[in-house]
């Protein structure tokens, strides 16, 4: 077995992992990971979070909707979070999970493997962007792609939407709510009558043509650039990237992808296969922050009573096997 780090990087060797299985393995240590942790914890299950420390929202400066922590940076609501699991006794550690053998037997890279009785998956999703120059550069700052997280901090802005994707029609209705100046740039999106009538009834102008860039100005975007040479000034654009989850974890385990390309799991995050649970952007692409945490609250309550079946049905069959096998009344 050998050896990883944890979160504040001393190296954690077969020592640690050697106590027996831990009752949870939770890969992905963002929102819905760390709160499932907690909960776990404070039911006094012995946990472990493996996490390879590359969140989805690291570009941003800010997450915003998390009540009593919007505005909080990213990087430091994930340090509180790991602050207070590790209060409960939770082991952090840094590292990649390779792959989890049924049984649990969870594979680090470098070598290292924990034993679980049961695998909490909520390694969230990788966001695909469309390769237009300027797109990338500005991620998460001048480039957004969620109205309810970063609208209010653009409102009455000159915004812009990127016709990269049918959801763009729908993308630029909404950010109406946040600024009377809002374009849709058609890009190589087709519009329906119906959609040109729905954009106008609401406000929101249309500008025909591919485009080449995103302008920028003083190291912050200022405009889209146009293939006919136009320069539309905006300050803040929108795009739908292409939500990729990574759920290979989860394939590899048996877990099949339902026609929307997400594998299935239930109201708490339990899937098909036995002993594996699942939430937050690794199976659900619309979950926020808080929603993302509350599922992984949700899944502890019942990987807690999944456990709690099993830890009685072997106190059963213990005492059975210590009164001679005979069943009560038997």
């Amino acid at each position: 077995m050998g050896d990883t780090r944890d979160d504040t990087g001393k190296t954690t060797g077969a020592g640690s992992t050697g106590q027996g299985a831990y009752d949870v393995v939770v890969v992905g240590g963002g929102a819905a990971g760390l709160s499932a942790a907690l909960v776990l914890a404070r039911a006094r299950r012995r946990v472990a979070v493996v996490d390879a420390g590359e969140p989805r929202n690291a570009p941003a400066g800010h997450a915003h909707g998390f009540l009593t922590r919007d505005g909080t940076p990213p990087a430091e609501l994930l340090a509180l979070g790991r602050a207070e699991v590790a209060g409960y006794g939770v082991e952090l550690l840094r590292g990649r999970v390779e792959h989890v053998e049924p049984g649990f037997v969870v594979r680090l890279d470098g070598g290292a493997a924990l034993l679980a009785r049961r695998v909490l998956v909520a390694t969230g999703l990788r966001d695909e962007l469309p390769g237009i120059p300027g797109v990338r550069e500005h991620w998460g700052t001048g480039v957004l792609h969620c109205p309810y997280c970063h609208g209010h901090e653009v409102r009455d802005q000159p915004l812009g939407v990127l016709g990269t994707g049918q959801g763009a029609v729908a993308q630029a209705l909404l950010l109406r709510q946040w600024s009377p100046d809002v374009v849709l740039f058609a890009h190589t999106l087709r519009l329906s009558e119906d959609d040109r009538e729905r954009l106008d009834a609401r406000g929101v102008r249309t500008v025909t043509g591919e485009v080449r860039a995103l302008a920028s100005g003083g190291g912050r975007l200022s405009g889209v650039e146009l293939t006919d040479g136009r320069t539309v000034p905006r300050t803040a654009v929108f795009v739908f990237p292409r939500m990729v989850p990574r759920d290979a974890l989860l394939t590899r385990l048996g877990c099949v992808r339902d026609e929307g390309g997400r594998v299935p799991v239930g109201p708490s995050g339990r899937t098909a296969v036995p002993g594996v649970w699942a939430v937050g952007n690794a199976v659900d692409p619309r979950a926020l922050l808080v929603t993302a945490a509350g599922a992984g609250a949700a899944a502890a309550f019942e990987l807690n009573h999944d456990l709690v079946a099993e830890d009685t049905e072997a106190a059963v069959l213990a005492a059975r096997a210590a009164d001679g096998g005979v069943p009560p009344g038997g």
